[in-house]
């Protein structure tokens, strides 16, 4: 596929989810980046402003099998994983998947759930496999996990451990839709009733070869330095608890890879890795004080770009 074949591809994925999350531009390129990074997403905000409905259209668009589990507060491992269940006809134990074997899992409301259910996806999401009664089961080549959270201060919720959170590339928020936005959702247009209209774009095997090309999108030496000074100065700031890992640092790299990539270019600009830092460090850097300015702009305030 050539560069203009592989961003015509892009925008069209773009477009045709666009068509359905109306004004959320950048968190839609946002989502197909993450995806294409072969990060994990949780997006985290108040219910009802489209949340599952950009998962759906996402994976829709993209031509992956998708998956919705509504995470609830009496939920065990296995209602995620599967069970190992005897069948008497075959005189043997048999595995039956849960719902983590797809391509596209949306984990809805995954606070709601109590921490073990949460850890149950901590392997799957982390090395793509599940081990049950000592057996392990590998998840499809494609496997990306798009999670939603209600705020925290809402009755029944449990906040998500800083392990768990660290399994997800990115965490954003989609906000109200704007004005005009909303309007033409009220108006009847958009929304989770049009998901089925949008014709696939591409396939797995699609994804798998986008991915290489996301790894083949060049970075330089001095965007190298870049990213090492903002990994060294989110461990010196004292506003911060502990610093950025080198897991996170790669992150970065490989997410900003792909949001170049998302712009028709074969390398790697300070403003990639600006537009995605919000997203990618936020929830791994607490503060000593809350309500101060997010990680990200303190860094970005305090690393210039050479």
């Amino acid at each position: 596929m050539t560069p203009r074949e592989t961003i015509e591809q892009i925008n069209t994925i773009l477009e045709r989810v666009g068509s359905i999350v109306l004004g959320k531009e950048k968190a839609i390129r946002t989502s197909l980046s993450c995806l294409l990074a072969g990060g994990h997403l949780l997006l985290e905000d108040v219910p009802g402003v489209g949340k599952t409905t950009l998962a759906h259209a996402l994976a829709r668009a993209v031509g992956l099998r998708f998956r919705r589990l509504q995470f609830t507060a009496d939920m065990m491992p296995a209602d995620v994983l599967g069970v190992t269940v005897y069948e008497g006809a075959e005189k043997g134990f048999r595995f039956h998947p849960g719902p983590v074997f797809t391509e596209v899992l949306l984990a809805d409301e995954i606070n709601r759930a109590p921490a073990k259910v949460q850890s149950a996806l901590l392997e799957a999401m982390e090395e793509r496999q599940v081990s049950i009664d000592g057996q392990r089961y590998p998840l499809p080549p494609v496997f990306f996990v798009i999670a939603t959270q209600n705020p925290t201060h809402q009755l029944g919720t449990y906040p998500l451990p800083e392990s768990q959170l660290d399994r997800f590339a990115m965490v954003i928020k989609l906000g109200y839709p704007d004005p005009r936005a909303e309007r033409m959702l009220l108006s009847g247009q958009g929304g989770r009733l049009d998901i089925d209209k949008i014709e696939p774009v591409t396939d797995a095997a699609g994804i798998k070869k986008l991915r290489e090309q996301v790894n083949q999108v060049h970075v330089s030496a001095k965007l190298l330095d870049y990213v090492q000074a903002i990994l060294k100065a989110s461990r010196e700031r004292d506003e911060f608890i502990h610093g950025l890992s080198p897991r996170a640092g790669l992150m970065l790299i490989r997410v900003a890879r792909a949001w170049a990539l998302t712009h028709g270019r074969q390398h790697v600009e300070p403003e990639d890795v600006q537009a995605v830092l919000p997203g990618l460090i936020d929830h791994r850097l607490p503060l000593r004080q809350a309500g101060g300015e997010p990680a990200s702009k303190i860094l970005l305030y305090s690393v210039p770009v050479d």
